[in-house]
């Protein structure tokens, strides 16, 4: 209904509950201006999904000789769910990564729910590096990870186009020596 149940201060007008609705902004997957990630990447973690359900499934099912059968059956409808649920977390979140190069500084949003932003200045960076497993191989995509000196810097982009990460790397490289010889 149109009506609000919400109870105005004095001298105030009452605003609705957003409750239970997503903002425009947060419908949006990526804010303007941000490089996504390949959507490849949703392939290749589904399917390092389907191997980790199989190995799971496998011991679901070695629970048929020595538990009881509703045991069984609740492991396996409780893998079934969890399946499903990750796999849909999986194909919202790579939605939700992105990148942009600055003037100054590498800028990397990830997250839906709880969104991380991470700025890392060229000036600050040590080394880039590019990696890619047997699955990424598999979709040709790769992994670009920036090392500073701080320990605890999570600065990757992950689910790149392998050339693209390489590219990147080499001029990210560039503006780091650029920038750090201004120092």
């Amino acid at each position: 209904s149109d009506r609000c149940v919400c109870m105005p201060l004095p001298g105030r007008r009452a605003v609705r509950p957003r409750v239970g609705r997503m903002s425009e902004r947060d419908a949006r997957p990526l804010p303007p201006g941000l490089t996504p990630v390949s959507p490849r990447l949703t392939s290749a973690r589904l399917l390092t999904l389907a191997i980790a359900a199989v190995f799971a499934g496998a011991g679901v099912g070695a629970t048929m000789f020595f538990a009881p059968r509703w045991v069984t059956v609740t492991l396996a409808v409780a893998l079934i769910v969890a399946v499903v649920w990750v796999g849909l977390v999986i194909a919202r979140q790579v939605r939700h990564i992105g990148y942009a190069t600055r003037d100054d500084d590498l800028l990397i949003v990830r997250g839906v729910m709880f969104r991380t932003t991470t700025v890392v200045p060229y000036g600050r960076m040590q080394y880039v590096e590019v990696s890619s497993g047997p699955i990424a191989r598999m979709f040709d995509l790769a992994t670009l990870e920036l090392h500073t000196a701080s320990a605890s810097s999570d600065a990757t982009i992950p689910g790149m186009p392998r050339h693209d990460a390489e590219a990147l790397r080499d001029r990210l490289a560039a503006l780091g020596e650029a920038h750090l010889a201004g120092l």
